[in-house]
């Protein structure tokens, strides 16, 4: 794989719960997520992951992407944790909430699953568990390990297939769910449960997105390029779909609607990652 795509899938593969964004995460958690996707590799499961009702490590035990606390921080954390265990059922939602909020602020991921795990297992609601999955997929998303990705990629479809359970229309968990068996022994289970989600909003801009990236991961790189028109034919002033098309007309060798759909990306786009990649490819298409 080429240093130019390396860069833009890395740029891709951790996609959080919002659409689109792209979290300053650490590159050394994209390449692991390339190699552990690849054809014949294997992910070992922790016996946590193997037990739905397991329930988070404890938080504060992992805070790998995060920055040491300040003291005020730290008295804020504390004091936040008081309410929560002191609250009763009626406001355990409520300070929860909190705590998972200044978990999600301070990087503190796996914290802020933990502590949603614990809020959607005592009330099972379908919002409780839509936030424990979308809290736990986060996590996902910028884990390390290759032992503690399987961990939380299992706890991400635990809650999500809870949610949706009670409401299958539920479409961004299901494709946020499907994108966590991209690094497992059945990564087709991903694709379907993409499908699926098309079956039922053919222009679903997460799913198109998710199946584009996929099609980028496997060398497709003409289905790619249809996923992300699709994406654009409804939301034209989606950036990143429009960069995603850039990327794969190039190496599905189109190489003068490349050229032009780089141009627009130039005039649009300010994140830093993705100019650097516009411009290695430039300067590839003019050689």
């Amino acid at each position: 794989m080429n240093k130019s795509v390396l860069l833009v899938i890395v740029l891709a593969t951790a996609l959080t719960a919002g659409l689109y964004s792209l979290p300053k995460v650490v590159v050394r958690n994209e390449s692991k997520q390339l190699s552990s996707s690849a054809p014949g590799s294997r992910t070992t499961q922790s016996s946590s992951a193997a037990q739905p009702g397991a329930a988070a490590s404890t938080p504060d035990e992992t805070a790998i992407h995060a920055k040491p606390l300040s003291v005020e921080q730290q008295k804020q954390l504390k004091a936040l944790k008081a309410d929560f265990f002191a609250a009763n059922s009626a406001k355990k939602e409520t300070a929860g909430g909190k705590l998972i909020t200044f978990f999600r602020e301070v990087t503190q991921y796996d914290s802020a699953a933990y502590y949603a795990d614990l809020i959607a297992t005592e009330q099972p609601t379908e919002p409780n568990l839509l936030q424990a999955g979308d809290a736990y997929f986060e996590a996902y998303t910028f884990a390390v390990d290759e032992k503690k990705t399987a961990t939380l990629g299992q706890k991400t479809r635990d809650f999500y297939q809870k949610a949706l359970a009670k409401n299958p229309n539920l479409l961004a968990a299901k494709a946020n769910m499907a994108m966590t068996y991209v690094s497992t022994d059945t990564p087709m289970q991903g694709i379907m449960l993409l499908r699926e989600v098309l079956q039922q909003d053919p222009t679903n801009e997460l799913a198109l997105f998710n199946l584009g990236l996929l099609s980028m991961r496997s060398g497709q790189y003409e289905r790619a390029v249809e996923r992300f028109r699709q994406i654009l034919v409804t939301n034209p002033a989606s950036r990143k779909a429009r960069f995603y098309l850039g990327v794969s007309l190039a190496e599905s060798g189109q190489k003068e609607e490349a050229r032009k759909i780089f141009a627009q990306v130039k005039k649009q786009e300010k994140d830093p990652q993705i100019l650097a990649a516009v411009q290695e490819y430039e300067e590839r298409l003019s050689q």
